[in-house]
């Protein structure tokens, strides 16, 4: 039986308090002929219809399983082991809550305390947490950090244009009402010597990305340099970096990062529909009390084993409003057990083999599709797995073309964030492109062009 905790007594007083006679008074304004229509269903069937039914609609969908894909922005098609699933399915991880009470957590702990050492491995940083929401947030948490760090007296961000788009618009969103000056992205100023120049001594930090989001790899002298005028004007270096490019090139700590974060979602994430992603998000030691999210730290119980618990950071810093250093209450471990399990799963080799498959299958993109007539780079500039192509119509009108008449989907419009960038696609290669995929773009281009 139903049980409806309202008694007629209650429900009078609620009534009376909105000023109506009865529920019925309530929908009044909703005409009669409308409040219990006619329901028209059709027959009912048995379950294998009806999974038949929605198999062949499933049909109708571009999956990346059966169309070869050249968009990244962001998100990012790489091969996850299958070990990834079968550890992050088990019950014991993708139900947990934030494991609080380490006598009864130990499994969890350990797990985010691999995750967090592989993450300072790759970054080159002392400490890192588990975890951000994404690599937006991550970022935007970053920026809380370093205003944090200089004890609320620094006002001044500076952004590069070459972040993410979508990341500063967060980093924006996250700061308002803090009375910040963010200033930068909207100048599109991506050169070294440029940010270095707006630096002053109200500059809380200075962000950069690296590969910027057109897929350009800075120079690390530059950077260097660009390090060397923020730390002299006492302000934090902080860089997004993918993760991947990292199994290669130098980290981030060794041109002077004081903190590192990015998008996690290519180690083991998968793409999935957009979420859920992982904000890694790590720092040197002095900012560790300032870092927001969960940090485990290793230690010894009273017989001198080893164990793990939660650290440097209590639960109540994250519950007090105003005066928490950030309001993220949750993390996002089962994320970073992925990435943890991943970068088991590759080791120090295979991270570095599908950072080197990636690099050398863009470029090998990039050197077929510049061959083009009607096609060219955008720059000569060193990219590591995305490069932007002017292209000689509107990208949309390529993509659908692409899509509909070659089942390939195409790059990215940077038009949509760089209005100074018209007709010009950001393409994607990662070590899932075939070289025959790569073939097949450059002959439904050509094949284009030669039908206009």
């Amino acid at each position: 039986m139903s049980y409806v905790p309202n008694t007629d007594a209650d429900r009078g007083v609620m009534l009376k308090a909105i000023g109506v006679e009865s529920i019925e008074d309530l929908f009044r304004d909703i005409p009669d002929s409308l409040r219990y229509p006619q329901l028209s269903l059709p027959t009912s069937v048995s379950e294998p219809e009806i999974l038949r039914e929605l198999r062949e609609i499933s049909e109708y969908n571009v999956d990346l399983d059966h169309a070869p894909c050249f968009l990244g922005a962001g998100a990012y098609r790489h091969f996850v082991p299958s070990v990834v699933g079968h550890m992050v399915g088990r019950s014991e991880f993708y139900t947990a809550y934030t494991p609080y009470q380490p006598e009864v957590s130990q499994g969890t702990l350990q797990t985010i305390f691999e995750y967090q050492s592989m993450i300072c491995a790759l970054t080159g940083m002392d400490a890192a947490n588990a975890s951000h929401y994404d690599g937006a947030t991550s970022l935007a948490e970053a920026v809380i950090t370093a205003v944090s760090a200089a004890r609320g007296k620094r006002r001044k961000v500076i952004v590069s244009a070459g972040v993410h788009p979508e990341y500063r618009a967060v980093v924006r969103t996250y700061t308002q009402g803090m009375k910040l000056t963010v200033i930068g992205d909207e100048t599109d100023a991506t050169d070294a010597s440029v940010l270095a120049g707006m630096v002053d001594t109200d500059t809380a930090c200075v962000i950069v990305q690296n590969p910027t989001f057109l897929g350009y790899l800075e120079e690390p002298a530059a950077l260097r340099a660009l390090a060397d005028a923020v730390h002299a004007a006492g302000a934090l270096f902080v860089v997004s970096a993918d993760p991947i490019s990292l199994g290669l090139f130098a980290p981030p700590v060794d041109y002077g990062a004081d903190i590192v974060c990015g998008e996690g979602q290519a180690l083991g994430g998968g793409l999935n529909f957009g979420g859920p992603y992982l904000g890694y998000f790590a720092c040197k030691k002095q900012y560790v009390r300032k870092m927001a999210g969960r940090i485990v730290g290793q230690t010894v119980d009273r017989r001198g084993e080893r164990g793990f618990v939660l650290t440097l950071s209590t639960r109540e810093q994250h519950i007090r409003r105003e005066k928490a250093t950030s309001n993220i209450c949750s993390n996002e471990a089962l994320m970073a057990l992925a990435a943890a399990v991943y970068l088991t799963a590759m080791g120090k080799t295979g991270l570095r083999e599908v950072a080197e498959l990636c690099y050398h299958k863009a470029h090998y993109a990039a050197n077929r599709l510049s061959a083009l007539p009607s096609y060219e780079l955008l720059s000569e500039r060193p990219f590591f797995k995305e490069f932007p192509l002017r292209c000689p119509r509107p990208v949309d009108e390529i993509n659908d073309y692409l899509l509909n008449e070659w089942g390939i989907i195409g790059g990215y419009d940077l038009q949509r964030d760089y209005p100074a960038l018209p007709n010009t696609m950001l393409v994607c290669v990662t070590e899932m492109n075939t070289k025959d995929e790569i073939d097949v773009l450059v002959e439904a281009l050509a094949a284009m062009e030669e039908e206009a």
